[in-house]
């Protein structure tokens, strides 16, 4: 089953989150601490994937028109309007946190190495090891965040379930037209653009002045773009 990683991945996040809303005794002083932890350790774990990145000038590129794209189409605004609607439909109150909670959720589990590569070998090779891993990893941080940021995290498990489970299935037909070199450097370039929006969320736990991440989200569709142009006219 091509999906299976995807929707054990989806169903992790939507138990976490649950768990996490029942914490009742997470003080604002203790949700401040952790969520100043788990800002240290994104912005570490942001280094490390944009680090792999092997053309920087693609990376700023994709970022660049990403940006722009994200802007004109204002998707922070568009997430946050969700988070918001899910709120109202709910009438519950979350103390203003779960727009915050379920997009920073949705951009901390959508972007990374993981959620492509686990996709990717689901849809490959029907090996679901990497995106079971991921389930774990991710299951014990939406407890973190739901505690500290309200019930919008357990609604993140839907786009990760759409994004992971469109490259799954896109996968099974990728194979057949991309060279495995093209393949590699598509994985690699994406995985540093994503890092570097990964440390911009890291950055936003930890307070500093904001940063509209979901507005770059474009920049993974432009760095495949991108890298598909180089690879065909460069190598």
């Amino acid at each position: 089953m091509v999906l299976f990683g995807t929707i054990v991945n989806g169903l992790a996040i939507v138990a976490g989150a649950w768990i996490g809303v029942k914490l009742k005794h997470f003080s604002a002083g203790m949700r401040e601490t952790v969520m100043k932890a788990i800002g240290l350790a994104v912005v570490v774990l942001g280094f490390t994937m944009a680090l792999e990145g092997q053309e920087f000038l693609l990376i700023i590129f994709s970022l660049a028109l990403g940006g722009v794209l994200g802007e004109r189409w204002n998707l922070e605004g568009k997430l946050n309007e969700i988070g918001n609607w899910l709120e109202r439909r709910m009438k519950r109150k979350s103390g203003g946190k779960m727009a915050e909670g379920f997009v920073a959720a949705t951009i901390l589990f959508v972007v990374g190495a993981m959620a492509i590569i686990g996709a990717l070998d689901s849809g490959f090779r029907n090996d679901h090891s990497v995106l079971l891993t991921k389930s774990v990893l991710d299951g014990f941080s939406s407890i973190v965040f739901a505690a500290a940021m309200g019930i919008g995290v357990m609604f993140s498990a839907l786009p990760v379930v759409l994004y992971q489970g469109s490259i799954a299935l896109a996968a099974t037909f990728i194979v057949q037209w991309v060279p495995e070199t093209w393949l590699d450097m598509i994985i690699s370039e994406i995985t540093a653009v994503g890092g570097i929006m990964i440390i911009g969320i890291g950055l936003n736990l930890l307070g500093i002045p904001k940063i509209r991440i979901a507005n770059l989200l474009p920049a993974l569709i432009v760095a495949v773009v991108l890298v598909l142009i180089y690879s065909q006219w460069f190598s």
